[in-house]
């Protein structure tokens, strides 16, 4: 039994040891760590490369774009996201608001009372920017759309019941400076 006990602790230590350093390795990354192309880390360290441009007036060339890398300042961590370009303006959603592990696993954006300044790259361009929270507006249920027509998950949209009902987070993308 002793013996049982021991292998257990053994393993259980292992595991953590193993996991822990996964973790430390994950956050030292530059910007979210792919491993094959179908799997990739959705957060890691800061970015360390990438040339600062200046943010663009039309957001168009990134309207077909899957995903780009998003850093944001106030957790210190970078992420892949899926975005939305409508009349030129680009937005970023993010889901399960109301559930237990949307409120575990979504840490930005209940975060970004704090500190809205995020650092979006894309290829090897930086552009300083900020997240202003959308919860009303006309403009909400042509993003919905455009992400519905963009990566096809649920139901076509029929309203914007699911940000201003709280289901959601819903911002845009706006010029820092």
């Amino acid at each position: 039994m002793k013996s049982l006990i021991k292998y257990i602790g053994i393993i259980l230590l292992s595991t953590f040891t193993l996991l822990s350093g996964f973790f430390i390795y994950t956050r030292l990354n530059d910007g979210p760590l792919e491993f094959v192309p179908w799997f990739t880390m959705s957060t890691g360290g800061p970015f360390r490369s990438g040339e600062l441009q200046p943010s663009p007036d039309d957001w168009n060339f990134l309207k077909e774009r899957q995903e780009i890398e998003m850093e944001t300042l106030n957790l210190g961590t970078t992420k892949l996201i899926w975005t939305m370009v409508v009349d030129g303006r680009m937005f970023v959603a993010s889901g399960r608001r109301q559930t237990w592990y949307g409120q575990l696993w979504k840490q930005w954006p209940q975060r970004l009372a704090d500190d809205d300044r995020i650092i979006l790259r894309v290829d090897d361009a930086l552009y300083e920017q900020r997240l202003e929270p959308i919860t009303s507006g006309d403009i909400i249920l042509p993003i919905l759309k455009e992400s519905w027509r963009k990566y096809g998950r649920g139901p076509e949209p029929t309203s914007s019941a699911r940000v201003t009902e709280e289901l959601m987070w819903l911002f845009e993308i706006v010029d820092r400076h």
